[in-house]
C-alpha cells in the first residue's frame, strides 16, 4: 500500500468514479469532489500528496486554481485535465505550473503512470512567471491524439531555450508550431525570423544567414545584416534545414557550439543569442548517408524532436479544420457550412497536400460559391479540379523513393479502405511494384535482359519467368 492521498475534483461523476477505482486498486487513498471551492478547502487545510483537476467546474476553472495552489503548497504536484484539448489550454496548464496535462478522453493507463510519474518526481515543475495575454487566440487546430500529444510537448518546451527539430511533410505547419512556441514562449519580445533554406540561392546562403563586410563580394557595397543578427534575443527559424549546402552546414555547427559566427568577409566573431528552430519534410538520416547533411549537425539541432502527422492520419481532425478556415474566409462575418455528405467527401480525400491544401479549398469554395451550406458536388468539383496541383507529376521537392512509396500507399489505402481485400494484401503490393520496376529496367536497358538482370541484381532466369509471370510487354525488336 503506497498511503499517498490524491485529490480528485471533476464535475463528471463517471470520472470521479473510474478514478476512485483505478487509484484505489494501486492503494491510493482518495477524495473526489465536483466543486472547486472544496478542492481549496482541502488544500488549505493541508490534504493531498497529489491533486487531479478538471479545468471547467460549476464554481470556478481548475487551471485558475493552480498558482494560489502552488503559492501555499509549493511541493504539491498538479494533473489538470480537460476536455477543451487546444493548444492554449495545454500552455496556460505548463505556465501555471501544472506538472502534467492530459486531454479528455483519457487513455486511463496513461494517467495511472502519470499519477506514478509525479509522486516519484524529486522537484515539483516550475511555473512560468509572465503572463502570455494571447487571449483565445489558436496558433494550431486538432482534437486527435496524435495531435494533443504535440501540445503536450509543446507546452514543456515554452519555459525554455532548447533547440527543436521539426519533421513533417509540406503542408503539415512547420512554421506554425516553431511561431508557438516563439509567441508563446521565453522569447516571445523578441524577433521572429523565418528563412526558407530551399528559396535561397547556394551562393548566397551564408551572406543571407550571417551577413557580410562591405567589400567581401562583388555587389557588397556596404556592410548586410544577416538573418542570426536579426533575430537576437528572439528565435530564427530554419525551413528546409535539409537544403542547407554543406559550407553553410558548418558554420551553423559553430554557432550552435561556441554561440558566435563570422560575417562573410569579417575577421572579429560575433556573439548571437537566438534560439534555432529548424524544420525539414526530408529524411536527414537518409541524406546523411549519402554526404548530404552532417551528422554532428543533425545531433546539435535534433535535441528535441517534434513529428507533426501528415493530416490523412488525423481525419478526426479534418472538420474542425475546415469550418475554422472557412470561418476565417469569411468577409462578412458570416462563415458557410458543411453538408453531411461534404463532410463525409473531406474526410475520405487523401490531402496529399495537407492542411494547406485543406485551406487553399475553403478559401477558394468561400470566394467562388455563394451557398450558405456547402455540398458534397461542391467538394468533388473542387477537388477534381485541384488534383494535377497535387499530383504525380508534382512530387513533393527531394522527396526519396521510399517517401514517395509510402505517399503514394497511403494514397490508395484510404482510399480502397472499404474495398480492401481480406487477406493476402502484402503479396499483393509487393507484385503490383514489382512490375513497374521490372518493365522501367528493361525500358532503361532497351529490353536487354541480361542488362535489366543486371542492373536489377537478378538472375537473368529469373527476370524471364517474372516477365512472363506478370505479363510484362518487351519492346519489339529486342531481347
Amino acid at each position: 500500500m503506497t498511503g499517498e492521498t490524491i485529490l480528485v475534483a471533476d464535475d463528471d461523476r463517471a470520472i470521479r468514479v473510474v478514478l476512485d477505482q483505478a487509484l484505489g486498486r494501486l492503494g491510493y487513498n482518495v477524495r473526489s469532489t465536483d466543486k472547486a471551492a472544496t478542492l481549496w478547502q482541502w488544500i488549505g487545510e493541508g490534504e493531498g500528496d497529489l491533486v487531479i483537476t478538471d479545468v471547467l467546474m460549476p464554481d470556478g476553472n481548475g487551471l485558475d486554481l493552480i498558482p494560489g495552489i502552488r503559492q501555499r503548497r509549493p511541493d504539491l504536484r498538479i494533473i489538470a485535465m480537460s476536455a477543451q484539448n487546444t493548444l492554449l489550454t495545454a500552455v496556460r496548464a505548463a505556465e501555471r505550473g501544472a506538472f502534467d496535462y492530459l486531454a479528455k478522453p483519457f487513455d486511463l493507463n496513461q494517467l495511472m503512470a502519470l499519477v506514478q510519474r509525479a509522486l516519484s518526481a524529486p522537484d515539483a515543475v516550475e511555473a512560468a512567471k509572465d503572463d502570455q495575454g494571447n487571449g483565445e487566440s489558436l496558433p494550431l487546430i486538432g482534437r486527435s491524439p496524435a495531435m494533443q500529444e504535440i501540445y503536450r510537448v509543446m507546452a514543456r518546451l515554452m519555459a525554455t531555450d532548447l533547440t527543436v527539430m521539426i519533421f513533417g511533410e509540406s503542408g503539415t505547419g512547420k512554421e506554425l508550431v516553431a511561431r508557438a512556441l516563439h509567441d508563446y514562449g521565453k522569447r516571445r519580445r523578441g524577433a521572429f525570423v523565418g528563412v526558407n533554406m530551399a528559396a535561397i540561392p547556394r551562393e548566397l546562403v551564408e551572406s543571407e544567414l550571417f551577413g557580410h563586410e562591405k567589400g567581401a563580394f562583388t555587389g557588397a557595397v556596404s556592410r548586410g545584416v544577416g538573418r542570426f543578427e536579426q533575430a537576437a534575443g528572439g528565435t530564427l527559424f530554419l525551413d528546409e534545414i535539409g537544403d542547407m549546402p554543406l559550407e553553410a552546414q558548418t558554420r551553423l555547427l559553430r554557432v550552435l557550439q561556441q554561440g558566435e559566427f563570422n560575417t562573410v568577409g569579417g575577421r572579429l566573431p560575433v556573439k548571437v543569442d537566438v534560439r534555432i528552430i529548424a524544420a525539414t519534410h526530408r529524411d536527414l538520416r537518409q541524406a546523411i548517408r549519402q554526404g548530404q547533411f552532417r551528422e554532428d549537425l543533425f545531433y546539435r539541432l535534433n535535441v528535441v524532436p517534434i513529428r507533426l502527422p501528415p493530416l490523412r492520419d488525423r481525419s478526426e481532425d479534418i472538420i474542425d479544420l475546415a469550418r475554422h478556415f472557412l470561418a476565417g474566409s469569411a468577409s462578412d462575418g458570416t462563415a458557410k457550412s458543411l453538408g453531411a455528405e461534404a463532410q463525409q467527401r473531406l474526410r475520405e480525400h487523401s490531402w496529399p497536400g495537407n492542411v494547406r491544401e485543406l485551406e487553399n479549398l475553403m478559401r477558394r469554395i468561400t470566394v467562388l460559391y455563394s451557398q450558405p451550406v456547402i455540398g458534397a458536388d461542391i467538394v468533388e468539383a473542387e477537388l477534381a479540379g485541384s488534383a494535377p496541383l497535387n499530383g504525380e507529376d508534382n512530387p513533393p521537392r527531394g522527396e526519396s523513393l521510399s517517401e514517395a512509396t509510402e505517399r503514394h500507399l497511403r494514397q490508395y489505402f484510404t482510399a480502397h479502405r472499404p474495398r480492401l481485400p481480406a487477406s493476402g494484401l502484402h503479396e499483393r503490393v509487393l507484385r503490383e511494384i514489382e512490375r513497374p520496376l521490372l518493365a522501367i529496367a528493361l525500358e532503361a536497358t532497351r529490353g536487354n535482359q541480361i542488362k535489366a538482370a543486371e542492373l536489377l541484381g537478378i538472375n537473368r532466369n529469373t527476370l524471364r519467368k517474372k516477365i512472363r509471370e506478370l505479363d510484362i510487354e518487351i519492346l519489339r525488336g529486342l531481347k
